[in-house]
């Protein structure tokens, strides 16, 4: 596959990767802060960036940083309970929409893969920077990464009840579909072969594979 793509740089409120899931961050100094974190700690990880690297990013002093965020901290953890609410709403509307169990899970790795290669940089944060949060933040954010891994889980579990699904092991099949589409967000390019919705439909077949769904949800 592509190799991974550099993070983007930001000017001012200016984001190459969807900016568009922060508009509920207010004020615009706050939201600057947040897209210029995104590409700070994607680019260079989020212990090697400092305060002056994201005010910098984002046109603003050190000093300003602070009226909106107390620590470098509390930047991250915005980012990460903004991208795992997105990414919980993308797999519940999928495990609660029509059709049977492997459409629902075509559906569900179809967009959740297309989101961690439409938003890669700030996936690369949500998903690979998990650690770094306060023990408070960390247990809300695993809180929300379970609620992922239930509603992928459920579809599995109905598949196999309706003899839909061949997946000996439920548990096990959950955490490597999710690690699949997960991994999405480090490799993709967007100047590489495939698009995001082409590398979304390819998972999704992937997993219908991985669950023996015998073609039932495949484009």
């Amino acid at each position: 596959m592509d190799t991974e793509a550099d993070g983007p740089e930001v000017n001012g409120t200016e984001a190459a990767d969807g900016a568009e899931q922060w508009a509920g961050i207010t004020p615009d100094a706050a939201r600057r802060l947040v897209i210029a974190a995104v590409h700070a700690f994607a680019e260079r990880g989020y212990h090697a960036t400092t305060t002056r690297d994201i005010a910098g990013r984002a046109g603003m002093s050190p000093a300003a940083l602070y009226i909106h965020y107390k620590t470098k901290e509390e930047l991250l953890y915005r980012i990460s309970s903004v991208g795992h609410r997105l990414a919980l709403g993308i797999v519940r509307d999928a495990a609660n929409g029509g059709g049977g169990p492997a459409e629902r899970l075509a559906a569900a790795v179809r967009s959740f893969v297309r989101w961690h290669a439409e938003h890669h940089t700030t996936a690369r944060v949500v998903q690979y920077e998990l650690g770094a949060l306060a023990e408070e933040h960390y247990a809300e954010i695993i809180g929300l990464r379970r609620e992922i891994d239930g509603a992928v889980r459920a579809i599995l579990d109905d598949g196999v009840a309706a003899g839909v699904f061949d997946v000996p092991d439920v548990s096990g099949t959950t955490v490597a579909v999710l690690s699949l589409c997960i991994d999405v967000a480090r490799w993709f390019n967007p100047a590489g072969r495939r698009t995001p919705d082409e590398v979304g439909e390819l998972y999704a077949d992937l997993v219908l594979r991985m669950a023996g769904a015998d073609g039932a949800g495949r484009p």
